[in-house]
């Protein structure tokens, strides 16, 4: 199994790499003074607002607020993972990636799986081709009872599976085929195509590459879906069908809808509802949940509204409760008896479905609705089993806003005082509510000084140099401030994005990526003159502040000795 990344490496990676360059592969830039501009590609905008800095190594849009360095670009812009976006800025460089092994440091290049990618987009080609046939026309047929287009069918690359057992296996690798999970392989060494007579649905990843397929027969025979088996590139609860299809026509939608089947996605493109994926026949996990909230703060579970539909809304809900994050929304949406998604939009109508949709059930209101359907809560006991049920779900929840307003509702619902918070809570919330802080609360001089340090973090040396001591003041943005500079005497970064990284995943990574987008008009080579000027500013009115407290004290209760001796060195400096 391969090691951590070193850090060391990526940093090395981001001096390595252009950021214009890079982004300029992706986005057409244009220079415009000292900077270079685009439209964003993370909203829609028509005059461009985008704009990306040679000198940080640093892009910022002024439209939606989107900031960040080449690997935070990547990860936004392709909609991949951290590891994923450090391997794909490793590859635009032409450097391998290194692996921590123990206490060695090794390059292992990555793996290549070329080979399964391409004979899986060749099958899906043999099965588009394979509906035009006769055999095929049974597939069409149902297609068209269905309500499917052409033009559907092939935005899909919906396909048929004939009824021979080696199809596939005299027209392709049978090496390759096998490693794919195209053909099932007997005790006795002989081999099989695993799909047969089936009307095809090719699963592809985010990145539009075929990893898979599902198979749904035309007849009463079981298994009705059949799905590729796990292998190197295929992980059933890591993938959702249709994603890829989404993204290609809307890379940030308002809200994804989960259904639970293949022809469920396709017969909602039908009527015009693209923002629908499936589940690939298994329960809902939180690696799917947490790969949509990629690219949606919306989520809406929708599911049949029988025993088993509400079982599986319950367990959608369990594998999002961690999940769930500031500016994250889930929604459950029930169907009524009797119906699934396609014949309810035949039924409602696209606008109807739609409402549907808005007006679905908050998770909140359904996490508390099903715990305490059964429950009598006018009584002890059925307030006692509520709190014994939710407590330890609630516990899953992320430390924020939303995990203490879900307890204080439970308080609630089960008629018990804030007396029963555990005594760690309100420790708790009191840390949740200072990190949840929104920056602008900070005066805008602290503002300017912390951009200045995070845009060009050399200037901590001028922190040095003045041998300025913080100990004895008390100011917003003061434990920021010190973090900062504790980090950049540690790492040292050579530009903003390398320090942006040293942040990445910690409690202040919004406030410095907001830091790092703030327009300060100062031309690069006064940069030092201006941030000691604001420094300087910075350590007066600390003093004044500091030195009405103290006087203020003195008058009510009297100083110690320390505060004393502190008074007159302010007073003093005053003076000077």
């Amino acid at each position: 199994m391969s090691g951590r990344i070193p850090r060391q490496f990526v940093d090395d990676l981001l001096v390595r790499v252009d950021i214009v360059d890079l982004i300029d592969s992706h986005v057409p830039l244009k220079k415009v003074g000292g900077s270079f501009v685009a439209r964003c590609p993370f909203h829609t905008e028509k005059t461009p607002s985008f704009s990306v800095n040679r000198n940080r190594q640093m892009y910022h849009c002024f439209g939606c607020g989107a900031s960040g360095n080449a690997i935070s670009f990547l990860m936004a812009y392709s909609h991949l993972g951290f590891v994923e976006a450090v391997e794909d800025l490793a590859v635009f460089v032409g450097v391998d990636v290194p692996r921590e092994r123990g206490q060695e440091l090794l390059p292992v290049a990555k793996e290549d799986f070329s080979r399964l990618y391409s004979i899986l987009e060749e099958v899906a080609a043999f099965y588009v081709e394979q509906l035009r046939s006769d055999e095929g026309k049974k597939a069409v047929e149902y297609l068209k009872g269905r309500g499917v287009s052409g033009e559907v069918a092939r935005d899909f690359a919906l396909g048929y599976a004939p009824q021979g057992w080696d199809a596939l296996s005299k027209r392709f690798d049978r090496g390759s085929l096998i490693d794919a999970g195209m053909l099932v392989v007997r005790e006795d060494g002989k081999v099989y195509d695993r799909f047969r007579g089936r009307l095809m649905f090719p699963i592809r990843d985010r990145r539009a590459r075929v990893i898979g397929f599902g198979g749904r027969v035309l007849d009463d025979s079981l298994p009705k879906y059949l799905n590729s088996p796990e292998t190197a590139i295929f992980s059933k609860g890591k993938e959702l069908y249709g994603l890829s299809v989404l993204l290609q026509k809307k890379a940030r939608p308002e809200r994804i809808l989960v259904v639970e089947g293949y022809m469920d996605v396709v017969a909602l493109a039908q009527f015009g509802i693209g923002n629908a994926v499936a589940a690939l026949g298994t329960a809902t996990s939180r690696a799917q949940i947490d790969l949509l909230f990629r690219y949606s703060s919306e989520l809406v579970f929708c599911f049949d509204g029988d025993n088993a539909g509400r079982k599986a809304a319950w367990k959608a809900v369990e594998a999002a409760l961690p999940c769930l994050r500031e500016g994250c929304q889930i929604k459950i949406m029930l169907l009524p008896q009797g119906h699934d998604p396609d014949s309810l939009v035949r039924s409602d109508g696209m606008e109807g479905f739609q409402r549907r949709i808005a007006d679905a059930k908050v998770l909140s209101d359904y996490f508390f609705g099903y715990l305490s359907e059964q429950l009598n809560l006018a009584t002890v006991e059925g307030r006692s089993q509520l709190m014994a049920a939710a407590r330890p779900q609630l516990e899953k929840i992320p430390q924020g806003i939303f995990k203490g307003m879900m307890r204080r509702r439970l308080d609630e619902l089960a008629g018990v005082s804030g007396m029963d918070v555990p005594k760690n809570q309100s420790k708790l919330n009191s840390r949740g509510a200072s990190q949840g802080k929104t920056f602008r609360q900070v005066p805008s001089l602290m503002r300017r000084v912390l951009a200045l340090l995070v845009q060009h973090p050399d200037l901590g040396q001028v922190f040095v140099e003045q041998n300025l001591n913080l100990g004895d003041f008390k100011f917003a943005g003061k434990e920021l401030l010190e973090d900062l500079l504790q980090k950049i005497a540690l790492e040292k970064p050579e530009n903003g994005a390398i320090l942006l990284e040293a942040y990445r995943g910690t409690e202040y990574e919004r406030t410095i990526n907001a830091l790092a987008g703030l327009v300060l008009d100062v031309p690069e080579e006064g940069r030092v003159a201006e941030f000691s000027g604001a420094l300087a500013q910075l350590m007066r009115q600390c003093r004044q502040d500091k030195l009405g407290e103290l006087l203020a004290k003195d008058r009510s209760e009297g100083l110690s000795v320390e505060e004393k001796q502190l008074l007159r060195g302010l007073l003093g400096g005053n003076a000077r």
